[in-house]
């Protein structure tokens, strides 16, 4: 084992290559050129641009689906994902064995494909894994280690030729025969499809499945259908009930509410929230409380915003409508109303992990955005984040887009003091996802901590009357209330490892002891 600049000890190999440990923020350079897919030739394909055949299984052997290969899907579906179980289906059907599955992140829908990695059909997935998958990596079953990375950390591994697709399989709610394909129109409309936008560049085959085939041209096309080797039409792609909701709800709850006003009343007491300001929040409840309560704010200063990265869902919509934000700049939809927006909406724009996340790039999106709204389910004495294990140090969720916002101007945590009587501030995390150099403010129903590097929010929230208090009082409080938790025992064994923004690995994640 060898030790990262983060602290923490992590392998020299994981799964037989070599690895890079973390550096620190902005250390590490790389070199080299980016991967660069084989060389297609037109005559190798249909004159007539019609590249359709019977079924995903042709497809699969067409595309030379076999032993060890690696295949890649997006999660753009979410929940009512379909795809991903039929290719494993197949897989299993023709005896393919030893698959690396590189989903940009997977669900409880897929619980159908544990079979799967118990039989060894998929060796292992690299990609977020939420709920099921992730308990079955924790308990040490998964054949090799897992890897996760946030959504612009994937976009790079693909770029970077850290990870070769062998197989891409990208689900769309609306395709044409060439290739070119959308997620705005049809029964299993997604709002976009940027999450296989890597996939659909750098991968050696390309498959698009649809459940709604259009004659060309498919307009607008999201994905360009001269990446694409072979397209398939299928009953369906996707649950569209478990795709989007109808509604997002804000939070009900007092203690959650009460966070959601003192985050927007920080960002207006310390001058974060002004005219022509950016901000992004998520789609969870506290969050869209949040944006709530931004906009009050924006209305009562009669100010607006350039522009709010989604996530789109219905409030942010009803902002880009009423004119409090000029543009949305959107990574993924969250409900229908974000689908309709994108879709009718030139202000509301679809981008793609290379636009907003990046790192090997010249430059993204996120360190524009004035403020970032993110989770957690532990935050440490020196600020240090995790959001992939619990407090019983179970892997249950994906880092997502998370690690990428770390570099917008001022990043803020609003968490409750504690979970289920377990309190959320610990003097280690159990797992370390972001640095503490990157997180600014932690905003609890009981007080606000804001980093001591950030001398300048501190100055600025000094008579603002709100509850400012050092992120050791918050801790000792929760404590005072629940005791000290005891800390998660693992095994000795490697089960995933966590991958920073550049492709370094910033710390693992270990087999839970049973």
């Amino acid at each position: 084992m060898i030790q990262n600049a983060a602290g923490r000890f992590i392998p020299e190999f994981i799964n037989g290559e070599p690895v890079v440990p973390f550096q620190g923020v902005g250390k590490y350079r790389p070199d080299g050129r980016k991967h660069a897919p084989v060389i297609a030739t037109y005559a190798d394909y249909p004159l007539d641009g019609n590249k359709q055949v019977a079924t995903l299984k042709e497809a699969l052997v067409k595309a030379g689906l076999k032993n060890g290969m690696t295949i890649s899907t997006h999660h753009h579906f979410r929940n009512g994902d379909l795809i991903a179980n039929m290719i494993f289906d197949i897989a299993k059907g023709l005896g393919i064995k030893n698959l690396r599955w590189f989903p940009s992140a997977s669900f409880p829908c897929h619980a159908h494909l544990l079979q799967y990695l118990e039989d060894g059909t998929i060796s292992h997935i690299e990609g977020s894994m939420n709920g099921p998958l992730g308990r079955f990596c924790s308990e040490g079953k998964m054949k090799k280690t897992a890897v996760l990375r946030s959504h612009g950390g994937r976009y790079q591994a693909v770029q970077d030729g850290e990870v070769k697709i062998d197989i891409a399989v990208i689900g769309a709610a609306c395709a044409d025969p060439f290739g070119n394909a959308n997620g705005l129109n049809g029964p299993s409309a997604s709002g976009l499809l940027g999450f296989a936008l890597a996939d659909s560049q750098y991968a050696d085959k390309v498959i698009v499945v649809t459940d709604n085939m259009v004659t060309f041209p498919c307009i607008p096309w999201q994905i360009q259908g001269n990446y694409v080797d072979y397209t398939v039409e299928v009953d369906k792609v996707g649950v569209p009930e478990k795709i989007v909701s109808g509604t997002t709800q804000i939070t009900k709850s007092p203690d959650r509410l009460l966070i959601a006003e003192m985050t927007a009343q920080f960002c207006e007491a310390t001058g974060i929230i002004k005219d022509g300001f950016s901000f992004q929040a998520g789609a969870g409840g506290t969050s869209l409380s949040i944006g709530i309560f931004f906009g009050e704010i924006m209305r009562k200063k009669g100010i607006k915003a350039r522009f709010a990265r989604g996530g789109s869902n219905k409030y942010l919509v009803k902002m880009l409508e009423e004119g409090l934000v000029e543009y949305v700049l959107d990574g993924q939809t969250f409900d229908l109303e974000g689908v309709r927006s994108m879709r009718d909406n030139p202000n509301h724009v679809w981008t793609s992990p290379f636009t907003s996340y990046n790192y090997h790039g010249k430059g993204n999106f996120a360190g524009m955005v004035d403020v970032v709204i993110l989770g957690a389910t532990e935050v440490d004495l020196n600020f240090n984040a995790n959001v992939v294990t619990h407090s019983d140090g179970y892997l249950l969720h994906g880092i997502g887009g998370w690690q990428n916002c770390l570099f917008s101007k001022t990043v803020i945590l609003p968490l409750p003091l504690f979970r289920d009587r377990i309190p959320v501030i610990v003097d280690e995390v159990t797992t370390v996802c972001g640095p503490g150099e990157l997180i600014d403010v932690i905003v609890t129903e009981r007080g606000i901590a804001i980093n001591p590097l950030r001398k300048d929010l501190i100055e600025k929230a000094k008579g603002s009357g709100l509850p400012i208090r050092t992120i050791q009082e918050l801790k000792e409080e929760a404590e005072s209330i629940c005791g000290k938790p005891e800390k998660p025992q693992f095994t000795d064994k490697v089960i995933a490892a966590i991958k920073w923004v550049d492709g370094t690995v910033i710390d693992v994640v270990r087999q839970v002891k049973q």
